[in-house]
């Protein structure tokens, strides 16, 4: 899966890596967990780079790992105010100190759906007490799994999502879904390590 997205690295960057390419709810919505963050957050997958730097520019130590060098690349180069580096779910593990926020914007997509809780299990060990999780993903009927255009993805249903988080040990505030035309249906939620 890493290598579809080196293989691809400016394709991806050229369409979704910049934060016009972004819903005005979505800005909205990261915005307003941002403000519920104290301390340190990573944002996991963080591809391009622009949403970490969308969380730094509102305020947020953030700080960006991806697994792909050509994003992190690009991301270095683009927004040299942020920290990045190269890494995955097994790196917040060697962080130095407890996280105030995990956001995992569609970081999940691609893990086949029994890995799903390890990684689940992973960002709340790297939370401090209350440390807050944002996560994005592609909302369904079921879990499926779907050609994605970088690599095969997975959708979840919300109510379905929303329970593997609480089995976690997140709480859960909040949850949003929307279909827009020509996207597939989105679906976020708000918790916070319990």
């Amino acid at each position: 899966m890493h290598s579809a997205y080196s293989a691809r690295a400016h394709e991806y960057i050229d369409l979704l890596g910049d934060i016009d390419t972004t819903a005005p709810e979505d800005r909205k919505l990261v915005t307003r967990w941002a403000r519920d963050c104290t301390g340190r957050v990573v944002d996991i997958g963080c591809g391009p780079g622009h949403w970490t730097a969308y969380l730094s520019d509102a305020g947020v130590t953030a700080e960006g790992i991806d697994p792909v060098p050509e994003l992190v690349d690009h991301a270095q180069r683009t927004y040299p105010q942020v920290q990045f580096r190269q890494g995955t779910f097994d790196d917040l593990g060697d962080l130095p100190a407890l996280l105030g926020g995990v956001f995992s914007w569609y970081s999940l997509i691609h893990l086949d759906p029994g890995d799903v809780p390890e990684a689940l299990a992973t960002m709340r060990a790297s939370l401090a007490p209350g440390g807050r999780l944002l996560l994005a993903f592609f909302d369904g009927d079921t879990i499926e799994e779907f050609p994605h255009a970088v690599a095969p993805a997975f959708s979840w249903p919300l109510t379905t999502m929303i329970d593997t988080v609480r089995r976690a040990g997140f709480a859960v505030t909040h949850r949003e879904r929307r279909h827009d035309p020509g996207h597939r249906p989105h679906a976020a939620l708000l918790a916070y390590r319990d």
